[in-house]
């Protein structure tokens, strides 16, 4: 069922964006031939007044065909003055950006809904015992929901709850078997747990085992971080907003300007790994599905606006280059060329995002990114 919501979360996003285009093109009194969710073949279709409106066959994406966005193409009788490439130079801008713009702003408002109702995380975060192997030495000293406080008398203040629970980890790993490990061996020494328990702090001496399949020494134990929301002002949910945006639009524009940097190119996923991650946050609860919805409508904003065709920003682009032509149009062959080298951008980036993705989801991926 989470993937089901992944896809209507999509689908919300991408009807929003073109129908901020429709609405500003409408506005503006621009023809608009369609309105379609997808690419492709059309699977359903209706037609009202000047506009048809579909589903087609590929779910990647959707699109608003405004007629005469090409100069060269032909307008119905009596058409021709609502043509896109005819309209002042704002009123493009208008269309082209009313698109990343009904994306951006709800953005912010699901972010704003989230630590509004939802709250902050208190920090520190605990890290807990979720559950414990039957059978092992742990099951019978420790108990569900148990605070750990220290691994062999290190607590780590200082560290978040991922980085706590993989340095937990190192320690425990740092005892070894007597020679050669084995399947099942007990380590030389065992680690000292410290947990808090109904207000009370108590220590265990607990011997890790080497586990063949994992390659690595194992306490029994399987660790959980207990986040606990605190409620907070509408102005610190505002801030927090924000902030989140800022860090956000910073960390999409340092990944585009070192777009030829290995590491960078790391950074980029595709609908496949955004999918995968949409999944996994549905089952972690409301609040962080919600969070993934506002940030992947912010992205799908800002990466619209990027100044090359066929994206919301080329369009943007080149009517600003046009203004300051004073008024004189560019020559459709320069829109062409330009269309092509942004093209093959998109299509680098796409294939980029889903080597890494299927990198990340199998451990191999197509290595584009070395």
């Amino acid at each position: 069922m989470s993937w089901l919501y992944v896809f209507l979360g999509f689908c919300a996003l991408i009807l929003l964006h073109e129908a901020g285009h429709f609405v500003a093109a409408k506005a503006t009194g621009m023809r608009v031939e369609g309105f379609y969710l997808f690419f492709g073949p059309t699977l359903w279709s209706f037609k009202r007044g000047e506009t048809e409106y579909g589903i087609k066959a590929i779910p990647l994406g959707g699109y608003v065909k405004i007629n005469g966005m090409n100069p060269e193409e032909e307008m119905p009788e009596g058409e021709e003055h609502r043509a896109y490439f005819r309209q002042k130079v704002w009123k493009r801008i208008v269309v082209a950006a009313a698109g990343p713009a009904v994306n951006i702003v709800p953005a912010f408002l699901i972010l704003f809904a989230v630590f509004r109702i939802g709250g902050l995380a208190d920090v520190p975060a605990k890290t807990v015992v979720q559950e414990t192997s039957s059978g092992s030495a742990a099951a019978k000293v420790l108990q569900e929901g148990d605070k750990v406080v220290a691994i062999d008398g290190h607590s780590f203040p200082k560290a978040n709850s991922e980085e706590r629970i993989e340095k937990f980890g190192e320690l425990i790993r740092s005892h070894k078997c007597a020679g050669e490990p084995t399947n099942g061996c007990a380590a030389k020494t065992p680690a000292e747990v410290t947990v808090s328990r109904d207000g009370q702090l108590k220590t265990f001496q607990i011997t890790p085992h080497y586990s063949a399949a994992e390659k690595r020494m194992l306490l029994g134990v399987a660790w959980a971080v207990n986040e606990h929301w605190v409620p907070i002002s509408t102005s610190t949910a505002v801030g927090h907003s924000t902030g989140v945006m800022g860090e956000v639009i910073s960390r999409t524009g340092s990944v585009f300007a070192h777009i030829f940097e290995s590491e960078k190119r790391k950074e980029i996923s595709s609908v496949v790994g955004i999918s995968d991650v949409g999944h996994e946050a549905v089952d972690d609860g409301w609040r962080q599905a919600f969070l993934l919805l506002g940030l992947v409508s912010l992205s799908l904003g800002l990466i619209n606006l990027v100044p090359i065709l066929p994206l919301d920003g080329g369009h943007i682009f080149w009517a600003i280059v046009e203004k300051l032509r004073r008024g004189k149009p560019v020559s459709i062959r320069v829109m062409e060329r330009a269309t092509i080298i942004g093209f093959a951008l998109v299509l680098m980036l796409l294939v980029i995002g889903v080597s890494n993705d299927i990198g990340r989801i199998t451990g191999e991926g197509f290595n584009v990114s070395k």
